[in-house]
């Protein structure tokens, strides 16, 4: 457990690189001053690529004046928002990730974890407005690259602002804030490729820096950390969870992130992929490459008879392991360059996907003979829309 209070983060770690003066500065140019004291429900959205991320915190500390007081429509919506698990056909709660008893501007209560695909934007404001969130809120914190592209779609059809924030302030915000409030939030794998003795196992991070942030998403972008305002970005790559989705759906003809990896964990990228020992017959000893190591991604696919043998799984299982060895790869050169040995991964890439984050954490500790740590953590995906939520309030924390 991190050893400095919620309210220490609010105040000093979690801006990144902004003084109060400049905090002031973006609530003034997001549409409301500093003090403006928005009315519940308080959302947080993260509008990414492939899929959004909203968070929705619900006060528990009502007062029997304030239950009077309360509209009926607010009711509806937290009883709505809170007693469903599903929303529609492709909305869903994370009631795993459910976080209780947090305290966010001085008010006590429970942070919801809410998902659905981007591209079922359209759904998404059509039901808002059906549950009328439209009469009680009038702005909405966003960040990601969503937050810009459906700009419009929110005013015109919710009549409802988006107060805009940095992703990656968002993303090392949210982070921080969700590590001291969860004091199991932060793991790694021992013995990742052994089914039978894999184990997952808490890590203290209460003494993080310097630490490496590689961000999975759509793409991959890579942050240097080296204290609680100051971080910088590094790297990064086009080939992301984005990238394994959409090669998915073209080699499998599947249509969800979940169906890919379902796919992939009953395929055998071996063949699909060619081996050091299909080249060298064995290990390649001279610079210490096994044979079971990948030498080149697809590279048994230019034969007409390997493909006519290989299944979807196959596929899905090859894909997701070029991708998730790029990035190890990109992650681990970086981690040697800033001279840094923990690197946490995060990002909805890493949900519901234990096949990459194994894959990772083994990549990380057998190239560096033991030195780099590979970090994962519980709430991958929703720290921008926490930090974001966070930073349309903390002007009055």
């Amino acid at each position: 457990m991190s050893p400095h209070s919620c309210k220490d983060c609010l105040r000093g770690c979690m801006m990144a690189g902004s003084s109060k003066d400049e905090s002031s500065a973006k609530c003034e140019e997001n549409g409301f001053g500093v003090d403006d004291m928005p009315s519940m429900p308080w959302f947080g959205m993260d509008i990414g690529g492939t899929l959004s991320k909203l968070v929705y915190f619900e006060p528990k500390d009502i007062t029997p004046d304030e239950a009077d007081a309360e509209v009926e429509t607010l009711k509806n919506i937290r009883r709505y928002l809170t007693k469903n698990s599903a929303y529609g056909k492709t909305g869903h709660r994370d009631t795993h990730l459910q976080m209780d008893d947090i305290v966010i501007r001085r008010r006590k209560g429970t942070l919801h974890f809410i998902r659905f695909p981007t591209c079922e934007m359209g759904n998404f404001l059509a039901l808002a407005k059906s549950k009328g969130l439209a009469t009680l809120v009038t702005t909405v914190s966003a960040t990601g690259g969503g937050a810009y592209k459906f700009e419009d779609n929110f005013r015109r059809e919710l009549n409802m602002r988006l107060a805009k924030f940095d992703e990656l302030d968002s993303l090392i915000r949210g982070m921080l804030y969700v590590e001291t409030n969860n004091p199991c939030e932060c793991y790694y794998w021992i013995n990742p490729t052994e089914d039978e003795c894999c184990e997952k196992r808490f890590f203290d991070f209460s003494d993080p820096y310097p630490f490496l942030i590689v961000n999975i998403g759509s793409g991959v972008s890579l942050l240097a950390v080296s204290g609680p305002n100051s971080y910088r970005r590094i790297s990064g790559t086009s080939l992301g969870g984005g990238t394994f989705l959409g090669l998915c759906c073209l080699l499998t003809d599947c249509n969800s992130f979940e169906e890919a990896i379902d796919l992939a964990a009953s395929g055998d990228n071996t063949r699909v992929d060619k081996l050091v020992r299909d080249i060298y017959g064995g290990d390649y000893e001279r610079f210490g490459l096994p044979g079971d190591l990948v030498a080149s991604s697809f590279g048994q696919m230019n034969s007409k008879e390997k493909r006519a043998t290989v299944s979807r799984e196959d596929l899905a299982r090859a894909t997701l392991v070029t991708i998730t060895n790029n990035i190890g790869s990109i992650a681990r050169m970086c981690a040697v360059n800033e001279k840094i040995e923990r690197v946490v991964f995060v990002g909805n890439f890493l949900r519901v996907n234990s096949i990459s984050m194994k894959l990772l954490a083994h990549a990380m500790d057998y190239w560096s003979k033991g030195t780099l740590k590979a970090l994962f953590l519980e709430h991958e995906g929703y720290f921008g829309a926490v930090g974001c939520l966070l930073e349309f309030n903390s002007h009055v924390s």
